[in-house]
């Protein structure tokens, strides 16, 4: 697992210059590019996660939001 207290395995926020530690996975897809399946992820911190929330909703991308501990261990089958 990913520990986002460590530096050389540092999973930061997506929003531009932030450089705070990941604690949500926004899944989303566009689906003029992306078959329905598919899902790109983005990384957001408390700060950050409404508001790149919004961001992909009102363009009908967003899929789902869940912690960052969620999204590996589902990625890992836990």
């Amino acid at each position: 697992m990913i520990s986002p207290n460590s530096p050389e395995n540092a999973v930061i926020c997506s929003a531009k210059g932030c450089r705070a530690a990941a604690v949500w996975v926004l899944a989303w897809n566009n689906p003029k590019l992306h078959t329905p399946e598919r899902r790109k992820t983005w990384l957001a911190c408390e700060e950050h996660r409404e508001h790149l929330s919004q961001f992909l909703g009102v363009r009908g991308f967003l899929k789902d939001v869940v912690t960052l501990e969620e999204w590996e261990a589902s990625a890992s089958g836990s």
